[in-house]
């Protein structure tokens, strides 16, 4: 089987099914594990670069306010490698190729390709995708065993924090302006033993003010842009570090939102891991090669008097 994949999470959840020498195409995104970014790239985003985060912020609002797309695709590439099946989504409008589009574009090629559409809002239908992936790839005793494993490192981190009390933790998926972690992300916060104070579990990450969090109260804040890696979210929390000391929280850290937060893929729970360590070091062991920083002097310090 031939399998083209349009969203970096399911890049990264067919090379955990073992399936590399089935993908034939990603995205410009699919950069994990490293060996996808060796592939054909099949998208490209109309985004110009060097954008400051405030900056992406306001030309996606405006990209989408005028009714284009964020991301193109080579049609003509994508027909040279007669995919059987094609990945995409359609929970994220700014994420990836619209999944209309994908879905003309592949009634038009020769190969007359499957097109699986993958739209978690829960880490419980992330879950579900791996399996649901595992049969359209034709390696459902794979997925299903994939999926055990996950389950079984996440009841791992549940039985670890189950009797340690919960610090009340607020996640940031941008800051400039400020969103709240959706989506997976309070569900992965509980698992790992704390109370999301804000953002609904299963629902898209809402933009918010500044001001609106207020009185929230939280011991621990949690810097994950997403789409971005751990230096770019570290520099977007120091740039909103005066906004950030207000919350007065015992811990600040930055990590990173692209590899374990954002993408709806296996290594969320290397997220829940690390989130289990950040809030139980004593309980939970950080992920291995999973990178993350701790900015609460550096916060505190930003605190005018």
């Amino acid at each position: 089987m031939r399998i083209t994949s349009l969203v970096p999470s399911a890049t990264e959840m067919l090379f955990a099914l073992g399936l590399r020498k089935s993908v034939v195409g990603v995205t410009h995104e699919c950069d994990y594990p490293p060996a996808a970014s060796e592939l054909p790239q099949l998208t490209a985003t109309v985004l110009p670069t060097g954008l400051a985060a405030s900056e992406i912020d306001a030309k996606v609002k405006e990209v989408i306010g005028e009714g284009r797309a964020l991301y193109t695709l080579d049609e003509e590439r994508l027909g040279e490698l007669e995919p059987d099946l094609i990945v995409t989504q359609a929970v994220c409008e700014v994420c990836a190729v619209s999944y209309d589009d994908v879905v003309e574009v592949a009634a038009r090629l020769p190969s007359r390709p499957r097109v699986l559409q993958q739209d978690p809002t829960t880490l419980g239908e992330v879950l579900d995708d791996v399996t649901r992936l595992g049969e359209a790839a034709e390696v459902p005793e794979r997925g299903r065993a994939v999926r055990d494993a996950l389950e079984e490192r996440l009841d791992a981190v549940r039985s670890a924090v189950a009797e340690a009390p919960r610090p009340r933790v607020l996640a940031l998926e941008w800051l400039e302006p400020p969103f709240l972690g959706g989506h997976w992300i309070p569900e992965m916060i509980e698992i790992a033993g704390g109370e999301s104070v804000a953002g609904a579990p299963g629902q898209k990450s809402p933009e918010v003010r500044w001001e609106d969090l207020r009185g929230l109260e939280p011991e621990v804040v949690v810097s994950m842009p997403c789409g971005w890696y751990l230096d770019e979210s570290c520099a977007q929390a120091l740039r909103n570090g005066e906004r950030l000391s207000r919350f007065d929280a015992a811990s600040v850290y930055a990590v990173d939102g692209a590899s374990t937060f954002s993408r709806p893929g296996p290594r969320l729970v290397d997220g829940v891991e690390l989130l289990g360590h950040l809030f139980h070091p004593e309980l939970v062991e950080p992920p291995t090669g999973i990178g993350f920083a701790e900015l609460t002097a550096q916060i505190s310090r930003s605190k005018k008097t």
